[in-house]
This record gives C-alpha cells, structure tokens and sequence, in this order.
C-alpha cells in the first residue's frame, strides 16, 4: 500500500530517539504551551531531525507535527497522503522519568494510518508495521511478528492510562468484564496501542482526549496485527486529517 522503505522510518525514529535520551539522561528545561501542556528541548530536538530525515527522503510527502507549526484545514485537507508525526509522545512521562514515552511517525493515506513506527528509546523497544503486511516488534529478546498469538490465560487484561484514568474508562471496564476477574496495566504513551497489538493485552478503552498524533502510528501497528481502533459512539474505525484534530473517545481491541 506504500512505497516507503519501513526501514528508513524506524532509522530516523532511532535517531531521534537516541537524541531525547541525551536530554533525558541530564536536568533539561520544561516549557509550557498555552494549552498548558509541557514542552521540553527533548520535543524540540526530536522533531528537528525527524522533520529533516523525511523532507530528505520524501520531499514530496507533506508533514504534520505535533510541535510543527499549525497548518490550515484549508491546505491540508487536500492531502491524500503525509506523515504525522509525535516527536515525543508521553511528555509526561518523560518529565516523571518512568521510561514510558515514545517517538511516533506514521504515514496517512486517504484519512487512514497505512504505515506506523512507534520507538521507546528508554526502552530500546520498536514496534512497526506496514497494513497488509505485518506487523512486529524488536527489544532485547529479537524480533517477534505481532498478532500471531492470543492472550493466554483466564484473566482479562486491560490497558489504562498511567496519567488520564477516568471514571468513566473504569465504568466501561466493567461492563466489558461482565464480572469476569481483570487486571489493569497502566502504560503511557502510545505503547498503550501497542500492547493490543502484541497480545498484551485484551482491550484498551481510552475515554478521553488525545489527538491525531497522538494515535496514528500506532493505530497502524494495531491494524497490521489484525486488531483495529474504534470510534466509542459509532465503532467506525478512527479517521484523520479531521477539520478538528482532536480525537473522539475509542476503543482498541
């Protein structure tokens, strides 16, 4: 579906992974945005060289960045293809230093996520995948093909969001449970998806706000291993490049 080199992209999200660990392992400075959301120089250094690793190799294929600048509905809504990237996802995180933050580039066509790279530098941990051919996951252990396997087990297991748990996320955990017994894994980041992905985990409820960027790349990764992102309210799969960039509430599964 894609004429990218995957290789290529999981290359720069190293790199720009490796220059946020620089940041992360020495005191850096903490911004905030007038969302009141936080920036840091790691944000900053990623997206500079993700932004010119793509433009270098794909100078046709326009970007939008989390921490690029603020691009007009009115231009980007005749791309029929661009990368949407989250230099760090997991901000958060990344201030708390709990290792859960990610770089996130993915490639949208026609309002869907095709191609995905999700990397943990603090984890050494890559996940990506391309829709119709697979998806995998490199750490330590190798190399392992996502979605072959199900979650062993009796106990049900849900993803949640170390930092935005919501009463409602846990009202719909139960009902989903229908009194069987679970267990909550908090996560952070987009590695939430990708514990779907990898059969980790049953289902991820996020009840709450993210945005585009905040998804993409990992929504491909999910929808190559044979899993997908739903809309809550209509079970639609999740679109992009919207007016609004705000994500509604969805489901992984």
């Amino acid at each position: 579906m894609s004429d990218l080199d995957i290789e290529d992209i999981k290359e720069i999200a190293k790199k720009a992974g490796n220059a946020i660990l620089e940041i992360y392992e020495k005191d850096f400075e903490i911004e905030y945005k007038e969302d009141t959301s936080p920036l840091t120089e790691a944000d900053k250094a990623s997206n500079d060289i993700i932004n010119k690793g793509l433009n270098q190799l794909y100078p046709e294929i326009p970007i939008l960045s989390e921490e690029g600048g603020e691009i007009p509905y009115e231009t980007r809504k005749n791309w029929s293809k661009f990368f949407l990237i989250d230099p760090l996802d997991g901000t958060k995180e990344f201030i708390k230093r709990n290792d859960q933050f990610t770089v996130n580039i993915a490639l949208i066509q026609d309002n869907q996520p095709i191609v995905g790279v999700v990397y943990a530098p603090a984890l050494d941990t890559i996940y990506w995948g391309e829709v119709d051919k697979g998806a995998w996951k490199e750490d330590k252990e190798g190399v392992v093909e996502l979605g072959l396997k199900k979650v062993l087990g009796t106990t049900l297991r849900v993803v949640a969001s170390a930092s935005h748990f919501t009463k409602e996320t846990k009202t719909y955990i139960e009902k989903w449970a229908n009194g069987k017994k679970y267990e909550i894994i908090n996560s952070g980041s987009s590695l939430k998806l990708c514990h779907v992905a990898e059969d980790k985990a049953n289902i991820y409820p996020r009840l709450g706000p993210t945005m585009e960027w905040d998804t993409a790349a990992a929504h491909a990764i999910v929808k190559a291993s044979g899993k997908n992102v739903v809309e809550y309210e209509t079970e639609k799969e999740l679109t992009y490049n919207k007016k609004n960039l705000l994500n509604p509430w969805f489901i992984v599964e």
